[in-house]
């Protein structure tokens, strides 16, 4: 399809809802997760359900289509930060919580979201937690079917 083509109606195209399974795997085929053997995935492309180099993948398939494609870092869940690194007061934990490099705890951010953060190190007085997301880094392998393709709607066209 060229740029001055008009995509079909049954195609993935901005706005339109799909019904979906998936599984991401890591490249050594470990499942990390799946909407298999559950509820299909349901959204309408652009909601920002899925991060965007997922999203760029389903363009122009079609119900009953299946893709299987390895996803660099880059267009995946990116790269980890240093940045994302934090070293906390031992103080700001519950003292009941036993911690451990490779707990997870979810955190509340100053404007009131909930972010998971990996415990890498804990000392006398601090704790490292790396707030990267988990997949950072990973290649990863997104199998899709496409369940259903729905066109978008006037106001869903992006």
């Amino acid at each position: 399809m060229t740029e001055f083509e008009t995509p079909d109606a049954d195609t993935i195209q901005p706005g339109s809802r799909v019904t979906l399974h998936y599984t991401l795997r890591l490249e050594d085929g470990m499942e990390v997760d799946s909407s298999r053997g559950g509820e299909p995935m349901a959204f309408v492309m652009g909601d920002g359900s899925l991060i965007e180099g997922l999203e760029l993948v389903l363009y122009g398939l079609r119900a009953g289509d299946r893709q299987d494609i390895m996803i660099s870092p880059r267009d995946a869940f990116g790269y980890p930060d240093e940045e994302n690194i934090h070293s906390m007061p031992r103080s700001d934990f519950d003292p009941s919580v036993k911690l451990e490099p490779g707990l997870i705890i979810e955190f509340t951010t100053p404007s009131g979201e909930t972010t998971p953060g990996a415990i890498t190190a804990v000392e006398t007085d601090t704790v490292t937690v790396d707030f990267n997301h988990p997949l950072a880094g990973h290649n990863i392998r997104f199998e899709v079917e496409i369940l259903d393709v729905q066109p978008p709607t006037e106001g869903e066209r992006t």
